[in-house]
């Protein structure tokens, strides 16, 4: 789910740079043989180690974390493993939403980690887990928030959210977005999430709650449970219903199926890491369980 916040800002990029470049393209006649050399080159086929699963990686704890304690990491290692291969992380230096266009269609790596499954952008393997977006509060507090219908969230002090997320927009729904705006912003230097890519950093968003700066933090809960577990001051953590609805009646959506990705031509790495999957079931979930990460069934 941390990837699909971005989809359309990455496209819009994309097509930017492109329009931009057109700009100040050399004349049609110089273009030409170094247009057809670069194709050449990007469409030449790299050579596949089968023993090795290489994985678009960028640096997000904790999910994804160049000393491999990432769940991601650790998930994709696993199902490696199960492969019969050895997980080779290609690090990119972007922001994760980019790995699908910077890294798996530049064909540096051959897998995305942590995507939604009906993400239109790859194929997709089995869902290999589902979570969603969690309250967090702290344990000492009679502030057992279970939904949004709540009535107490419209008078709480603070609420952290994520930029682009279902909390986002049920925070503007409950009338109390303009309240926090300013708080929200100051968590990321007030920066403007619509001019570029800008988010919360998880592990704030919960010490926020811990030092009482925030009453309830609202967030995808893989991204958020080792902090949550780790905390030193006790917190809870209560799944938001996937029955919520705007007050127009608009259901948002609230947990969400996780994939493996690969290119939509690559079916037959999909199949085999939709096989790895099945043997590595176990471990997954024992992964899983160590980080604290609420799971739910998969739809499919």
């Amino acid at each position: 789910m941390s990837l699909v916040n971005g989809h359309r800002r990455a496209r819009a990029s994309a097509a930017a740079l492109t329009a931009l470049a057109g700009l100040w393209a050399p004349p049609a006649s110089a273009q030409e043989p170094k247009a057809r050399e670069a194709k050449a080159q990007e469409t030449k086929p790299v050579a596949a180690d089968p023993g090795v699963l290489r994985v678009c990686a960028a640096e997000q704890a904790p999910l994804s974390m160049k000393d491999g304690s990432g769940l991601e990491n650790r998930i994709a290692s696993a199902v490696a493993e199960a492969m019969g291969r050895k997980a080779q992380f290609v690090w990119v230096g972007k922001p994760a939403i980019y790995l699908v266009r910077d890294g798996l269609e530049k064909r540096l790596c051959d897998v995305v980690v942590g995507l939604d499954s009906d993400d239109p952008r790859v194929l997709a393997s089995r869902p290999y887990y589902r979570s969603g977006y969690v309250f967090i509060t702290r344990a000492d507090r009679d502030l057992d928030v279970k939904s949004w219908a709540d009535p107490r969230l419209k008078s709480v002090d603070h609420m952290v959210v994520s930029f682009g997320s279902p909390g986002e927009a049920m925070l503007k729904d409950i009338g109390r977005y303009e309240e926090d705006m300013a708080y929200l912003y100051s968590l990321v230097n007030f920066r403007a999430p619509r001019n570029q890519y800008t988010q919360i950093d998880p592990a704030r968003m919960v010490s926020e709650v811990a030092a009482n700066k925030a009453d309830v933090a609202v967030a995808f809960a893989p991204d958020v449970a080792r902090y949550v577990r780790e905390s030193a001051t006790p917190l809870r953590m209560t799944p938001v219903p996937d029955d919520t609805v705007r007050s127009d009646g608009q259901k948002i959506p609230q947990s969400f199926d996780q994939s493996m990705g690969v290119r939509r031509d690559d079916t037959a790495l999909k199949s085999e890491i939709d096989a790895g999957l099945v043997k590595a079931k176990p471990r997954i979930e024992a992964i899983l369980k160590q980080e604290g990460v609420p799971v739910q069934a998969a739809s499919n």
